[in-house]
């Protein structure tokens, strides 16, 4: 038995399109769903989180998740990924170098540093695999029937970290899922992984791939417009010195 949006606590934010804001750093998960698959957007920041997710998504769709989508490879977006065991895991190209050796060992101890439990933390970077598909530029995915829903994966970065992938949505309104690339609940993050002098260049794709009237849907907070993101690139900009 499915439920509906509004009795899922998720968001309608087109038809067949959601999101979630999740508990502890307000990170944002999508929810796309076809007549042939299911896609999701990021995976929560543990093992428990990705099964609430994958659950909720289930009872929603009467189906299971078949794709999953990481925006970048930040704890708070990826460590539930394990939990979606059979669905194809996409990712920026790069990430999964960025998820091997050291990297892994960074990612636990930024996720403990943030607040996450040391065990919870431990267990999810142990169970982590990188993604099995590779987005280098533009991949289109159709959840069918023949073509009847298309996503497209689009690589946009580098400019919050050296991995950042956008997902669009076709369809009026078209949506466009961020990462955070976009952040709508506090100033955008740039940490040591981030490529400052290229992330408003970044913001001026995703704004070529929704166009005027998409909404925006950031990795964290409320659902935006090509405005806020056109403001948030123009802050960048200054911030960082990058002149057009």
């Amino acid at each position: 038995m499915t439920v509906t949006w509004e009795e899922s606590g998720w968001e309608q934010v087109a038809a067949g399109v959601g999101r979630c804001r999740l508990p502890g750093w307000d990170c944002t998960a999508g929810l796309v769903v076809g007549a042939d698959g299911v896609l999701l957007v990021d995976a929560g920041s543990g093992l428990g989180e990705g099964a609430r997710l994958r659950t909720e998504a289930q009872a929603l769709t009467g189906r299971r998740v078949t794709h999953l989508a990481l925006t970048h490879p930040h704890f708070d977006h990826i460590l539930g990924a394990a939990a979606f065991a059979g669905a194809e895991v996409f990712g920026a190209v790069g990430m999964d170098t960025a998820l091997a050796g050291r990297g892994r060992e960074k990612l636990r101890a930024d996720a403990v540093r943030h607040g996450l439990d040391a065990r919870v933390a431990e267990e999810a970077v142990d169970a982590l695999l990188p993604p099995r598909h590779a987005v280098r530029g533009e991949r289109t995915l159709d959840l069918g029937p023949g073509g009847g829903r298309q996503v497209l994966l689009a690589n946009v970065g580098p400019g919050h970290t050296a991995h950042d992938l956008a997902v669009l949505v076709p369809g009026d309104p078209e949506v466009v899922f961020c990462g955070d690339l976009v952040e709508e609940s506090g100033e955008p993050q740039a940490g040591p992984d981030a490529v400052p002098s290229r992330w408003p260049a970044a913001l001026d794709r995703l704004l070529d791939l929704g166009g005027e009237d998409a909404r925006y849907v950031p990795g964290h907070g409320a659902v935006v417009d090509a405005a806020f993101v056109r403001a948030q690139r123009d802050a960048l900009a200054a911030r960082f010195g990058v002149s057009d």
